[in-house]
């Protein structure tokens, strides 16, 4: 149940300055409200309400904020106060903030802390940028298979609160390979005398360290997992990777597609924290470039102009038919796309796309070629323009399903982000090949 974040009651703590009933009040609040809470009203009552959160809730609040809303508070508060958060904040998401800052503050940031928690970020800092390594926690709970399920138990006891999670332990050698991997609720419900290695089936699923978290996040949606362990190339465990951070990577993915899709280069922010030259930044170029492209329809347009003058009227149905086009690749490319991106499909299944498509906007071609045929004669009354019309529906819709399906293909093909064949740029191509293939069936027929 959503909370009603300025109450008057709020309102009134806030107004009054009661910072004590108010922290009261707000250690009862789950991370994702109080960061609510602190969107909600002026900056400095912000920062008040974030100094006056328990330390343990601060670090969680902390997590909660984007990068550009940590740095500010960062600046409003006191090395000991950041030491507290820090140490506080899970490896994973204390590294995620690291990364983003310049190397001096990092350094500076880094020696606030204790040296063994210095050197669990340093480890994970060491992994390429977007790696399963820069996302995994190295809090999680390992056993042997010569231990009993009783000495397990109470191993699990003992570090379990240092752990990312204990839903799922890990069973390793004394070099730390890892062999297998056991449900908590197995353990419990097992004999407490058995022995671990009798309740090993040794299927388990793990991911290497350098891959990119991309890949996390399909395998663990492939097999509907809650936590992936990481190793490295000889197999040897080195964290694990939960499915919090996985949903956030999933987000900024699907985030940065619909960006992309709108022509815009992907914010590394949040909208509302992204300053606006920025803002101008990451759009003008694409537009740039769109409106450099758009200016190809009018060379065709002009090319063609005898042709439009003998029959005016063919210039009536130009927008129609351009905006077919741009609908029709529009569509076609979001759906290999998606198919794309949730492996429905891959780039070696292109002669089966493009038999499918080709087929697909056949129908389209032809059902939308005898509709606006038809419509083009009742506005004109010329038979012609009216088998103009028609014939050029069927070949736009044609060429149009083929480009929106085979552009994401031929990108993902060579490692690109099919995202980028955008709306606007699938757009821009067809209003062109669309008037090409308009203006040639004109003369051929006329």
């Amino acid at each position: 149940m959503l909370r009603e974040l300025l109450s008057p009651e709020i309102k009134e703590l806030i107004e009054k300055k009661d910072w004590r009933t108010l922290k009261e009040i707000l250690a009862e609040w789950a991370p994702q409200d109080i960061v609510d809470l602190i969107h909600n009203v002026d900056e400095n009552e912000g920062d008040i309400i974030f100094r006056i959160l328990p330390r343990d809730l601060a670090a969680e609040v902390f997590s909660e904020l984007d990068k550009n809303e940590q740095k500010k508070l960062l600046k409003q508060i006191s090395s000991e106060h950041i030491k507290e958060i820090f140490l506080e904040l899970p490896p994973d998401d204390r590294t995620d903030f690291f990364e983003e800052l310049p190397a001096n503050v990092t350094k500076k940031l880094l020696n606030l802390l204790p040296p063994a928690e210095r050197k669990e970020t340093m480890m994970l800092l060491g992994y390429p940028e977007k790696s399963v390594g820069r996302l995994m926690t190295p809090r999680f709970v390992a056993i042997r298979p010569g231990w009993t399920v009783a000495q397990s138990l109470d191993h699990i006891r003992k570090f379990a609160r240092y752990a990312e999670t204990i839903d799922v332990v890990y069973v390793v050698d004394e070099k730390w390979h890892l062999l297998d991997e056991i449900l908590i609720k197995d353990l419990i419900l097992a004999n407490p005398n058995e022995r671990i290695e009798h309740l090993m089936d040794r299927e388990y699923h793990s991911i290497v360290a350098n891959e990119d978290q991309e890949t996390a996040v399909d395998i663990m949606k492939k097999y509907n997992l809650n936590v992936l362990p990481v190793v490295d190339s000889q197999n040897v465990l080195l964290g694990v990777v939960t499915i919090d951070d996985i949903l956030d990577v999933y987000e900024d993915e699907v985030t940065e597609d619909i960006q992309k899709s709108a022509s815009v280069f992907p914010f590394e922010v949040s909208y509302k924290t992204t300053p606006i030259f920025t803002m101008f930044r990451k759009r003008i170029v694409w537009l740039l470039f769109l409106a450099i492209g758009g200016t190809l329809t009018g060379s065709v347009i002009s090319s063609f102009e005898s042709t439009l003058g003998r029959i005016i009227a063919l210039a009536a149905f130009i927008p129609v038919l351009i905006g077919t086009g741009g609908n029709i690749g529009t569509q076609s490319a979001t759906l290999i796309i998606r198919a794309l991106v949730t492996g429905d499909i891959t780039p070696k299944k292109w002669f089966d796309v493009i038999r499918k498509e080709l087929l697909v906007g056949l129908m389209l071609g032809v059902s939308l070629g005898c509709v606006l045929g038809i419509w083009s004669y009742l506005m004109k009354g010329t038979l012609l323009i009216s088998v103009v019309v028609g014939f050029s529906v069927v070949f736009i819709s044609l060429w149009a399903n083929l480009v929106g399906s085979l552009l994401p293909i031929i990108l993902r093909r060579f490692h690109l982000d099919p995202a980028v064949v955008s709306s606007p740029f699938i757009s821009t191509i067809l209003d062109v090949s669309g008037l090409l293939i308009y203006f040639s069936v004109a003369v051929l027929v006329l």
